[in-house]
């Protein structure tokens, strides 16, 4: 029986019922606005899913990981690798379950700027929690008016500039002699305001050869000018130097030991470093008669060298790419949008339009990872390219009361990508790769909105999104011959939700949600050959699921915070593939019907918290089922259970507040498989989760008296 069928009648049944019996209790919580596209429409009344979370110094975390952050997201898997070499592995409805490294099929955004780049591939590592307010998912259909590859969305917010002058410092230690300090400092003068913040982190990491550092700054100044308009300037920094791989492991090794690294990873001292400035400038103005202008432009540069495990005997492949990535990206662009609130027929309307633009420059070379008998180091030049991704985007919005109780929110975004390459290394074996493409495609999305009373909200949305090859993947092509990949198609997918969301005046909510995304064409691992991995179409996938996000007040002092997924992804076309070492001719057959591999079919979390004054404590567990690891499901992770406790204690002293926590992950010391290398070509898919650890730290928030 399919599951989605006895939840829908429970999770609709309860928000119809807790609507109706609380609604004249019910009052309107602040106003929380879901930002850019949708600027004028809060989180409760958007018809889709959205999620804010609250990143305030009562969260225990070392301050490092956006994945402490977004356990209880429903919908959203946040893996910790345990590899700092590697980006946190994200994935949104199944969405970006199939990417090895870095972000794929999500959108990101930190303080209103790309963190994807125009081809859909992003970091989070630069996300600046030390001074972060907030971080907001949105997903399903309207997550197609970010434009390509938008799976979902998860933007991160600073804290804005205000007086007094307040700030904090934070210091925690952790397991393998993991170390943390954090620091921040906000304050305002008329209409100038600031916000400061730094962390620095070091820890010799859980697995064998997993040493790493980041240092990450965050500057945030805004000014507000005459006639309600606003300038604002965010500058980042963030560098990660020599963070060592440990690589994933077999289901052997990880029996044999899960704390040890591969030994290649040892032979080609297997290490990343990256580094990351940006700066982006802002201006709001308001208008007479509810016109609006807001106008942003950004610019950056990311750095990435990475020393990889490619044996040298793959090398001698002539169109061999080398085990060095050595990377340079120039990125930047602009947004201009103009809005409009007023009424039509009585009722409330807003409208929006604008222009998007966004340009990624990379100059990526390759190198041999052996000089001689000595690996690990950079040798010849096998690749040098100049590659080129520009994106040219149109977007309008309207969002209509059109009656007391219903509300209407309509979009379309047109998005033309271009990617160009122009190859500089050209010797015998390995002719002149160069070549350019352009895909485009025109996005409508819909959303009706029935508000029975104050405290309740259903909505039936729906739309379609598309996502483009990255670079990454793009460089092979599936046959093994030389030049880039233009022969891959965008996956195109159509999507449908329906859901709810109830709350009361005494913090209590609940949040349902069905959805389905059919997507044709979509992106799936062709062949992993001497360390290049090339992709193909293989037709059409499926994502559906339900969802559902609830917090209860027990009484005065207790909470629970639930959420739960549900997710039903597979491929519906049969499609062949490699499954042997060095394969280059794919013969075996994936059925239609089998899983997509990384998605995780089932993921819950539960919270109970306890706040007494000036202690405070908690008991977490997380729940996931079994993932597949490949796209013939022929292996799988097995699924687990963790428990979690934390503890804390406040000191309040001539309006300051000192602060001292202990968190320990995975209590009952649970051995598990915490993230996957999907489609991994040595069949080394595992990622090993940590064992038992204790998080102990200080935080001392003060704020400076406002003179009378």
């Amino acid at each position: 029986m399919n599951p989605l069928r006895p939840l829908l009648p429970a999770g609709l049944v309860a928000l119809l019922v807790s609507g109706q019996t609380l609604a004249d209790e019910a009052t309107v919580l602040d106003r929380i606005v879901v930002s850019a596209r949708l600027e004028g429409v809060t989180a409760f009344d958007t018809p889709a899913s959205v999620s804010v979370v609250d990143v305030d110094g009562d969260a225990i975390s070392a301050g490092i990981n956006v994945s402490d952050f977004l356990q209880t997201v429903p919908g959203l898997s946040a893996r910790d690798r345990q590899n700092y070499a590697q980006d946190t592995q994200l994935s949104l409805r199944g969405f970006g379950a199939r990417s090895t490294f870095g972000v794929r099929g999500v959108r990101l955004y930190a303080d209103g700027i790309p963190a994807s780049m125009p081809d859909g591939q992003g970091q989070v590592s630069h996300f600046a929690l030390a001074g972060a307010e907030r971080i907001e998912v949105l997903r399903g259909p309207f997550s197609a008016l970010y434009g390509n590859s938008s799976g979902g969305v998860l933007q991160i917010f600073s804290a804005e500039g205000q007086a007094p002058t307040q700030g904090h410092l934070q210091a925690s230690i952790g397991r393998d002699d993991s170390r943390s300090i954090g620091a921040s400092l906000r304050g305002a003068n008329g209409g100038f305001g600031y916000a400061l913040s730094g962390n620095r982190f070091d820890t010799d990491g859980w697995r064998d050869h997993g040493a790493a550092q980041r240092e990450s700054l965050n500057l945030k100044l805004h000014y507000d000018t005459a006639g309600n308009g606003r300038l604002q300037l965010v500058a980042n920094h963030f560098d990660s130097p020599d963070s060592q791989d440990p690589l994933g492991l077999t289901w052997a090794q990880v029996r044999e030991d899960s704390r040890q690294a591969t030994s290649v990873a040892y032979q080609y001292n297997t290490r990343k470093s990256a580094g990351q400035d940006q700066l982006g400038l802002s201006f709001e103005q308001q208008l007479r008669n509810g016109h609006g202008l807001r106008a942003m432009a950004y610019a950056g540069q990311r750095d990435v060298e990475q020393y990889l495990s490619v044996p040298t005997f793959a090398q001698a492949n002539p169109l061999s790419s080398g085990g060095v990535i050595d990377l340079d990206n120039d990125f930047g662009g602009g947004d201009l949008r103009w809005s409009w609130r007023g009424d039509l027929g009585g009722h409330g309307l807003e409208l929006t339009a604008g222009l998007s633009a966004d340009r990624q420059r990379q100059h990526r070379r390759g190198y041999e990872n052996f000089i001689g008998e000595t690996l690990g180091v950079p040798g010849a030049l096998r690749r040098d390219e100049r590659n080129t991704v520009e994106n040219f985007d149109q977007y309008a919005q309207a969002w209509w009361q059109f009656a007391p109780r219903w509300s209407l929110l309509a979009g379309v975004r047109h998005s033309a990508i271009q990617f160009r390459s122009r190859d500089g290394y050209i010797a015998t074996g390995n002719p002149d790769d160069s070549g350019s493409i352009e895909y485009s495609k025109t996005l409508p999305v819909a959303g009706l909105s029935l508000q029975p009373n104050d405290s309740l909200r259903l909505y039936l949305s729906a739309g379609r999104g598309f996502e483009t090859p990255t670079f990454n993947e793009l460089a092979y092509r599936a046959d093994g011959a030389a030049g880039l990949a233009f022969d891959l198609r965008p996956a195109v997918s159509r999507n449908l939700e329906l859901g709810g969301k109830w709350r009361n005046g005494d913090g209590a909510s609940l949040e349902a949600a069905l959805f389905r995304a059919d997507t044709d064409d979509e992106l799936a691992v062709a062949r992993n050959v001497g360390g290049r991995s090339s992709y193909r179409n293989v037709g059409r996938a499926r994502r559906q699921g339900f969802e559902l996000a609830a917090a209860l007040p027990l009484a005065a002092r207790w909470r629970i915070d639930l959420a739960y997924t549900w997710l039903d992804a597979r491929f519906r076309d049969s499609f062949p593939i490699c499954t042997g070492s060095g394969c280059t001719d794919p013969t075996t057959q994936v059925a239609a019907g089998t899983r997509i591999p990384g998605s995780v079919r089932q993921q819950a979390s539960l919270a109970l918290r306890w706040d007494s004054g000036p202690w405070q404590a908690a008991l977490e567990w997380l729940g996931v089922s079994d993932v597949s690891v490949n796209d013939s499901g022929s292996q799988s992770a097995p699924g687990y259970g963790l428990l979690n406790a934390e503890l804390a204690h406040n000191w309040q002293f001539d309006g300051q507040r000192l602060r001292a926590f202990a968190r320990i992950d995975n209590l009952t010391d649970k051995a598990y498989i915490g993230s996957v290398i999907v489609n991994e070509g040595n069949g080394r898919y595992y990622e090993p989760g940590p064992g038992r650890g204790l998080l102990l730290g200080l935080r001392l928030d003060w704020s400076a008296s406002r003179e009378e």
